[in-house]
Order: structure tokens, then C-alpha cells, then sequence
């Protein structure tokens, strides 16, 4: 139990920092339902779109790599040697895409607007540089550096936003001689979402000037080889990810069969709703930022397997509470989502879809674990790649019948492909004794109260009596749990006397 208890104690740390900075990104997308229709939103849905693309190519799988082989490698000769790659890569890469800016552009529906790409630039090129630092940070158990920094530069991002986009326009009406205004250009418009996120970059890495000016242009070609050659098939993986995730607000202006001012319009609306399920998104990537080097360090322990079947079971019931939290409450967020513009509430039914397609994502990354620890990492390419076909073919193939429906459950159905495969074949490579039959009656619980709570609607459809039966529900649901895993529950610090 030690050993969750550290892994509870890191998530706690790196998702505070990631819920915090998620959550102030999360309430400044969401803020542009306020202030902008759903089309003018289509653009910005797109560049965000492709930022995941271009990142992998810019990291290349430089951050698991550095996990994987700081067991057994000299750390200093890693983390130099790799630091002197990514910095010469990043130049290339950056100078490529300045280069063709317009292009990019013109590809992208955008043509107005190359400056995009060019801030856009800008941006990955200093996450880029912040990466190993940030591994560097995870890996040394330097968890409050790491929150510091994450908070403080989401915090300058989105000051930078709300005076640029909340505050001048308003100021420029009032008072247009205000010496505020000075570095205000109204044509920019929601350009400024670009700019403060850029902003907020440059604060990040320099706030990592320590871990940065730490390395020294020491590059080991041999120990690179190496390090390669564990890489390169993550890199298919994480653009294989990336096509599941945003392939779907990429391709939809292209293939859905309807005018190009209704298909921007459309975009907007998929993508504000896209939004609601991100509280699942969130703990996903706040439990991989401890998980990740806490799988690594506990490969030789003796009880390894096990351990990774427990968090495989703390992290599912925590996923389907989270699910029941976005479900059950939807009418709630609806009335919030559609204050000023009623039509994202349109597609307000994709949220449970997506909602669940995230569950199984989060289920498919505990699983990858046995193909990264036995180098397999073909295998993971080879699933990734599998579920990116299946994204690519449903999108094609249900957005211009279904609209963002389909799109929704193309990505739903992805996530269960590759989340059942990846479970079988580590099965066979690496058995791991998952309680699976507790794990699928959790998530067959969590669906049936979701519907239950869905019917109750259809016979009595008020505000009040939705969020009291969501309530209700939901302290049902966590009370079993309790009564199940009590035993478990009993061993935890703090809320262990509870139970």
C-alpha cells in the first residue's frame, strides 16, 4: 500500500498543478462562448487542433524515453545528450514551419491569417524546450517546482487573454486615448488567445532557466542510437493518438456536406461541447504525470504486477465517478454553456459519448504500461495505428450522415477498440492480474445509473429535480463502492478511519 499511497501523493501534486492550470485554460475556452458565436470560434478549434501534431514531431518521445532509461543510464550524459538533440531539432523544425506559414494557412481554411502559425510557432518551440525539464523535474520527485511553474504560466496566459480580449475592447469605447491601449489592435481580435498562450510559454520556460542552463552540449551519439531506437515507434503512437483525439476538428469543415459558414458554425459547437468532457481528461493526464515514472520504479519490485492491477482499479473507480459528475449534472452545465448563445446547446448530447470514449482512453493508457516496460513499443505503434484507421474511416464515413454525432461516436468506438486490444495482447506479453470482472461491473453501474437518471428526465423534466436525483445517484453510486472496497479504503491515510 506504500507505494499507492506515493502514487496518490504525486497525482495529488502534478494534478494540482494540471487541474489548476487545466482548469483556468478550461473556464478561458469556455469564456468564448460569452464573447463569440460558435463560427468566429471555428478558427482557433483548428489551429489547437494541430498544436498536438507538430508537438510529437518536436519531442519526438524524448520524455518516456528520458524515464526509461534514467534506471540504468548515467542521468547527466541523458539529459545532455537528449537536451542538445531536442535544441537542434527544434530549430530546424520551427524554421520549417515559419517558412511556410502561408501555405499552412491556406491548407487550413485560414488564408487571412499566416500570423497564426507564426505565434504558433513560437509557442511549441518554447514547450518543446521545457520538456525535459520538466521530465527532469518528475524524475527527481521535484513535484512543488513543477506545480509552481505550471500554475504560473497559465496564470500569465490567461491575464494576457483577458486584458487583450475581456478588458481593451471594452476600455477602447470608453476611453480611446488610454495609454493601455498602446499595445491593443482590434483587428487581432481573438488572435490574442494566441498571443497570451505564447506569452505564457515564454514564462514557463524561463521560470526553467535553472533546469536549463543546468546541461551542457555533451552529446553521446552512441546512448542517442539507443535512446532512438526505443523512440521512434512512440512517436507513431502519439501521432496515432493524436488523429483519434483531433483528426475528428481537422477534417470536418472538409467532409461534412453542408455550406461553409454552417460548417464553421457546426465546428464552434462540437468543439465548445468537446470541452465538457475535458474533467476526464484532466485527471488522465494529472494521474500520467506521476504514473509514468512511478511505473518505470516499481518494474523490479516483486509485487510490481499487482500494484499496477490496484491503481488499475483505484484510477477506473475514479474515472466512473467523474463520468456520473459530467452526466448526471448536464443539464446544469447546458444552462451555463448556452447563457448568451443557445445554440451550443445543440449538441449538449455528444458530452456523455465523449465523456465515456475518455474512460476507456484513460483505461487503454494504465494498460500500455506492459508494452513500454518489455520494449514492445512496436506493439503500441501497431494498436495506435489500428485505432487512427478506425478514427479516419468512421469520421469519413458518419460525420457527413451524422454530423458531430458521428464524429462523437467514431471517437467512442476507437477508444474501445484499442483499449480491448491493448488488454488482450498484454495479457499475453505481460500478465497483469486486473480484477476484470469488478473493473466492467463499475462501468456497467456507472452506464445503467446515467440511463436511469436519463429516464427520470423523460417523465419529469425539471432543473431542480435533475440536479436532487443527481445528487442522490451519485452518493449511491459512491456508497457502494464504499461498502465494496472497504477493506481497501481502511488502508488509506487521513480518510482510512472513515470506512
Amino acid at each position: 500500500m506504500s507505494s499507492i499511497k506515493k502514487l496518490a501523493g504525486q497525482t495529488l501534486w502534478y494534478g494540482l498543478p494540471t487541474i489548476g492550470s487545466r482548469f483556468l485554460g478550461y473556464i478561458l475556452n469556455f469564456s468564448l462562448s460569452f464573447i463569440y458565436q460558435a463560427a468566429d470560434t471555428a478558427d482557433l478549434t483548428q489551429i489547437y487542433a494541430i498544436v498536438p501534431f507538430v508537438n510529437i514531431l518536436f519531442t519526438y518521445g524524448v520524455e518516456t524515453s528520458y524515464f526509461r532509461f534514467s534506471q540504468e543510464k548515467d542521468k547527466n550524459q541523458l539529459y545532455n545528450t537528449l537536451n542538445v538533440s531536442i535544441l537542434t531539432t527544434s530549430i530546424l523544425f520551427s524554421a520549417i514551419l515559419l517558412l511556410f506559414s502561408q501555405e499552412l494557412a491556406d491548407a487550413t481554411l485560414m488564408p487571412t491569417h499566416p500570423e497564426y502559425f507564426i505565434w504558433l510557432t513560437g509557442i511549441i518551440f518554447l514547450d518543446t524546450l521545457a520538456t525535459l525539464p520538466f521530465a527532469k523535474l518528475r524524475q527527481e520527485g521535484r513535484p512543488r517546482k513543477y506545480a509552481f511553474v505550471r500554475i504560473a504560466g497559465i496564470v500569465v496566459n490567461v491575464l494576457v487573454v483577458v486584458f487583450f480580449i475581456g478588458y481593451c475592447p471594452q476600455l477602447a469605447k470608453k476611453n480611446p486615448d488610454s495609454l493601455l491601449l498602446m499595445f491593443y489592435d482590434p483587428s487581432i481580435g481573438i488572435g490574442y488567445y494566441l498571443i497570451g498562450n505564447l506569452v505564457g510559454s515564454a514564462t514557463t520556460f524561463l521560470l526553467l532557466w535553472k533546469e536549463w542552463i543546468s546541461f551542457k552540449f555533451n552529446f553521446d551519439a552512441k546512448l542517442w542510437k539507443e535512446v532512438m531506437k526505443y523512440a521512434y515507434p512512440l512517436i507513431i503512437v502519439g501521432l496515432g493518438g493524436m488523429i483519434n483525439e483531433m483528426i475528428s476538428r481537422l477534417v470536418y469543415q472538409h467532409v461534412v456536406t453542408l455550406p461553409a459558414a454552417e460548417a464553421k458554425r457546426q465546428l464552434g459547437i462540437f468543439a465548445a461541447n468537446y470541452r465538457l468532457a475535458v474533467l476526464i481528461t484532466i485527471f488522465i493526464q494529472m494521474f500520467r504525470m506521476a504514473a509514468e515514472p512511478f511505473f518505470f520504479n516499481q518494474a523490479k519490485e516483486v509485487n510490481a504486477k499487482k500494484t499496477y492491477a490496484r491503481v488499475m482499479k483505484f484510477f477506473v473507480i475514479a474515472c466512473c465517478m467523474m463520468f456520473l459528475v459530467i452526466g448526471l449534472f448536464l443539464d446544469v452545465f447546458e444552462k451555463i454553456l448556452t447563457i448568451k448563445y443557445k445554440e451550443y446547446g445543440e449538441g449538449i448530447h455528444i458530452v456523455p459519448i465523449l465523456a465515456m470514449g475518455s474512460v476507456f482512453l484513460g483505461i487503454y493508457y494504465n494498460l500500455s504500461i506492459w508494452y513500454k516496460l518489455t520494449n514492445r513499443n512496436l506493439f503500441g505503434a501497431a494498436i495506435t495505428i489500428a485505432g487512427a484507421l478506425v478514427t479516419v474511416i468512421l469520421n469519413i464515413w458518419w460525420i457527413p450522415k451524422f454530423g458531430y454525432t458521428g464524429s462523437a461516436w467514431a471517437t467512442f468506438s476507437c477508444y474501445a477498440f484499442m483499449m480491448v486490444t491493448s488488454y488482450l495482447l498484454g495479457q499475453k506479453f505481460y500478465r497483469i492480474p486486473y480484477a476484470r470482472k469488478k473493473l466492467i461491473a463499475y462501468l456497467v453501474l456507472t452506464t445503467l445509473i446515467f440511463f436511469l437518471h436519463k429516464g427520470m428526465m423523460i417523465f419529469y423534466d425539471n432543473i431542480y429535480f435533475s440536479v436532487f436525483t443527481a445528487v442522490v445517484l451519485l452518493l449511491a453510486f459512491f456508497w457502494f463502492v464504499a461498502r465494496v472496497e472497504r477493506k481497501e479504503f481502511q488502508q488509506f491515510p487521513v480518510i482510512g478511519k472513515y470506512f
